[in-house]
């Protein structure tokens, strides 16, 4: 009986077209805590402190931090009353304008398309180091293999791979902060450290104002993913309990991760020693007296770049997904396989960021270079969306007469939380190019390649406004019962 349920429902999904919902709550949960923990807090981090300071660092992790957290309360309570995979591109057309949601689900789909290829570039050079005398380009054809498989297996697949890979980022910074606070009170690695390092070299803050607005860039970098939750809504069995559940756990997990990790590499590594040339994880580990640290933290960075991969692969593919049943991509992107998962727009994605990937290799990476720069601001960008929409929908939830505690979830910031969220999103993206100005000159190839993703931006929403010639959805013509699940 089990298996004959599960086949109509399968040949219901290719019928329809629509994704099969396989993820469950534990999958959204790691889903959005793996998405703030990758690359940025395992190798950046060393480098964000020399730049800043301890203290600088905390304040910049701090205030992006609590902003991120703005940002997918309001994503969750969209995503909760429609929950949709097309996410903030599907909100953008249904509460601000389909030209804005256009360009934003382009603008999405490339940013993601790009993160895969950087994270194919990363995870060849990670290899060398297990196996210096191998092509870097074999390891990323194996890795990107495995991540389309996981892919084009099931949304379950997918969301159970994610969960192991954010598991063992998770349970890496756990043990690090132990042996961290137990290092800096000598019970391990010799006499104790204390805090010193803190105020040593020109600490806690160095670099002013200026390296704390430029730690405002890395920190925004470093959370990009976390509105993965938004994506992964459409496919969840019950967003209505999934998805606050996953907001509301990630607000202190991600203070406690960032704040506690910057705390204690500010304690035990001199600002001297601190930068990119080797994770801050490895030095604490190493002064902790832990054998093989750099091989144990080199395979749980590659544990990070697999998971960046594979969620960008999934956000990506369901954002073409949405545009293309949306009348925004070319129909063929609208289609699901047997399994309920959009198998073309996963080779589509596949294909774009293996070109992009080849062209980091081979292009002596100017153009890679100015295409990872467009793939980070689009990011910020998609913030600014998300926060846009949530005001909108809120606005018009209101002016239609709704009652808001029938809400399944209510950001309890509005209106403060995305309008500061817009606000900080757009000092950021119009900050970018700062450190290509300075008293000797202009760098203008680095400044021009900070704001390339504006006009890309820009030449998208231009493109579908003059084509289509739409207007600024009214608040009173917002459809909330299109998507709404029937209650």
């Amino acid at each position: 009986m089990q298996i004959a349920n599960e086949q109509r429902k399968t040949e219901r999904n290719v019928e329809t077209n629509e994704l099969k919902k396989g993820l469950k709550a534990r999958h959204l949960s790691m889903i959005a805590i793996g998405g703030s923990i990758g690359t940025g807090i395992f190798l950046a981090m060393g480098d964000t402190i020399r730049q800043a300071g301890p203290g600088g660092a905390l304040v910049a992790y701090g205030l992006i931090g609590i902003m991120v957290y703005f940002l997918i309360s309001s994503l969750g309570e969209i995503a909760t009353y429609m929950p949709v995979s097309g996410s903030f591109g599907t909100y953008a057309t249904e509460f601000v304008d389909p030209a804005v949601g256009f360009a934003l689900g382009w603008n999405y789909w490339f940013n993601w398309a790009i993160t895969i290829a950087a994270e194919l570039v990363a995870s060849s050079l990670i290899m060398k180091f297990w196996f210096p005398n191998i092509p870097g380009i074999i390891w990323s054809v194996i890795l990107l293999s495995i991540i389309v498989m996981l892919n084009l297996l099931s949304s379950k697949a997918y969301g159970e791979s994610e969960f192991w890979f954010a598991s063992i980022k998770v349970a890496t910074v756990i043990v690090f902060l132990i042996i961290g606070v137990l290092t800096i009170v000598g019970i391990i690695g010799g006499e104790a450290v204390g805090f010193s390092n803190f105020t040593s070299n020109g600490g806690p803050f160095v670099g002013g104002t200026k390296s704390i607005f430029m730690i405002f860039l890395l920190a925004g970098f470093s959370f990009q993913g976390t509105e993965l939750i938004g994506i992964a809504a459409g496919e969840s069995e019950n967003p209505e309990k999934s998805i606050p559940k996953a907001v509301n756990s990630v607000f202190w997990r991600i203070l406690l991760f960032y704040i506690g990790t910057i705390i204690v590499i500010g304690a035990l590594i001199p600002l001297t020693e601190a930068g990119v040339n080797e994770s801050a994880f490895t030095l604490v580990f190493e002064k902790a007296g832990i054998a093989g640290a750099a091989s144990v933290m080199n395979a749980v960075i590659l544990s990070a770049v697999l998971s960046a991969g594979n969620s960008g692969m999934y956000a990506s593919s369901r954002m073409l997904y949405s545009m293309a049943k949306e009348g925004m991509a070319p129909k063929i992107f609208g289609r699901v396989n047997s399994k309920g998962v959009p198998s073309n727009a996963i080779i589509a994605t596949t294909v774009v960021a293996s070109a992009c990937f080849l062209t980091g290799l081979y292009a002596e990476s100017t153009v890679y270079v100015w295409l990872v720069a467009a793939s980070g601001l689009a990011g910020f960008i998609a913030w600014m969306g998300i926060a846009l929409c949530h005001y909108r929908f809120r606005k018009a939830y209101v002016l239609q007469g709704y009652d808001l505690n029938d809400l399944p979830y209510k950001s309890k910031f509005f209106p403060f939380g995305p309008i500061s969220a817009l606000i900080l999103c757009s000092v950021i993206i119009l900050g970018q190019g700062f450190s290509y100005i300075s008293p000797s000159g202009i760098d203008w190839m680095g400044l021009s390649s900070s704001y390339i993703g504006i006009p890309i931006f820009l030449g998208l929403w231009l493109f579908y406004k003059v084509k289509y010639k739409t207007k600024i959805v009214k608040l009173n013509h917002v459809d909330l019962k299109k998507y709404a699940r029937s209650k």
